[in-house]
């Protein structure tokens, strides 16, 4: 009985020193964040694991007991994943969603200017609506009497009545007012100096704070990309903390890298001269520079605008400045074009939030005001709800019911 007892204790005791070993080595590899001093029974330490995106080559393991096989098993956990770029939507389409999306809105402006020219007469008190409804929609005062001068004669010669006919009466008198031959195509092309060297287009974004400049300038490098442009983008917005991580972001789901200070504070003008100088050198076909949000009655700023556009035009031309402008402002957005105009030398314009908003008429307004015409529209809130601006599918749904 002894004899049995004393062989099942020396087979039982080993076997239990083993699985008692390998529960410590379990537990402590369970809890990494707590440093465990090694168990005699445990053996060798084991190597450290290398950091993510780095593979440790066989040679270089301290312990000499890791295998190459066993690395291999290891490197598909230690590689770093690249996530796969975002493919924006072509930008002919969105040209539809323009039209589809001013007509969910309600259109109110076509639809009252429709019910007053549709009744059977039209006296003053119905001249005075219609010129009344203009005014509502900021459509502005000089092009509202325009306006309604083309369709007093255009009733009193024409006698016009039929529902058909009043609506193409009016939607060739609101296409005239929003100027279809005006030049609304982007300056994106590059271009070679005298000396053959590669030269980018360079388009500088301004606008206050609030109109989603810098969303704006993200969503139009997607347009780029859509059609097929190679961009770099320049966030010289150096004073709002988020704005270059904001557009860095934007950049990084297509592609497209971001030049931006080291540090929060620095100096926009270098930046964008860093931007444009490394479109220069990897022959990229356009640099899109984001600006800090300047208010008008802020002087220092403009000087500082200006001083951007003098070290931009070192390194390459000027091709576009685009002034992003919140089509809900309405006559105050008419006074901070005004501004930027003189100041920057504005040739496009950008209305955000033209879907959702009743006065359309900021489009005819802005474009009289500073004789430069609207190129871009924000149709919401998705990535690719930027879209060039056409004038047909604009009036079209105006009037779509």
């Amino acid at each position: 009985m002894n004899e049995t007892l004393t062989t099942v204790l020396e087979i039982g005791l080993p076997t239990l020193a083993v699985v008692a070993a390998t529960i410590g080595v379990l537990a402590r590899r369970r809890r990494p964040g707590r440093p465990q001093a090694p168990s005699p029974t445990s053996g060798p330490p084991e190597a450290p694991v290398a950091p993510v995106g780095h593979v440790q080559d066989a040679t270089q393991d301290p312990t000499g007991t890791r295998s190459a096989a066993g690395l291999a098993e290891a490197v598909p956990s230690l590689v770093e994943v690249v996530p796969q770029l975002e493919v924006p939507a072509p930008t002919s389409g969105r040209l539809t969603r323009l039209r589809d999306r001013l007509a969910r809105s309600g259109s109110p402006l076509g639809a009252r200017l429709l019910a007053v020219l549709s009744r059977d007469h039209l006296a003053e008190d119905d001249w005075d609506e219609l010129e009344e409804t203009l005014l509502l929609a900021d459509v502005g005062a000089g092009p509202s009497a325009e306006l309604i001068d083309r369709l007093r004669t255009s009733v009193r010669v024409q006698g016009v009545r039929d529902p058909a006919a009043v609506r193409s009466m009016l939607r060739d008198a609101l296409l005239a007012l929003v100027d279809p031959s005006l030049d609304r195509s982007l300056g994106t092309a590059p271009s070679e100096s005298d000396d053959g060297a590669h030269r980018p287009a360079v388009v500088l974004v301004v606008g206050v704070n609030g109109t989603g400049k810098t969303t704006t300038v993200g969503k139009l490098a997607r347009v780029l990309v859509a059609d097929g442009r190679s961009v770099v983008l320049g966030a010289a917005d150096t004073f709002r903390a988020a704005a270059a991580d904001q557009l860095e972001t934007w950049g990084a789901r297509v592609g497209v890298p971001t030049v931006r200070a080291e540090k929060d504070g620095g100096d926009p003008a270098a930046v964008a001269f860093d931007a444009v100088r490394a479109g220069v050198r990897d022959r990229r076909d356009v640099v899109l520079v984001d600006t800090a949000g300047r208010l008008q009655n802020k002087a220092g700023l403009m000087d500082e605008l200006g001083k951007i556009t003098r070290v931009i035009t070192r390194e390459a031309p000027l091709t576009e400045v685009l002034l992003v402008l919140d089509a809900t402002t309405g006559q105050n957005g008419l006074n901070q074009a005004r501004v930027f105009s003189e100041v920057a030398g504005v040739t496009g314009i950008v209305l955000t939030k033209l879907d959702g908003t009743a006065k359309g008429g900021i489009v005819v307004a802005v474009q009289r005001e500073l004789g430069v015409p609207v190129k871009l529209v924000g149709l919401g809130e998705g990535p690719d709800d930027l879209a060039p601006f056409d004038p047909e599918a604009f009036v079209d749904g105006l009037l779509q019911s």
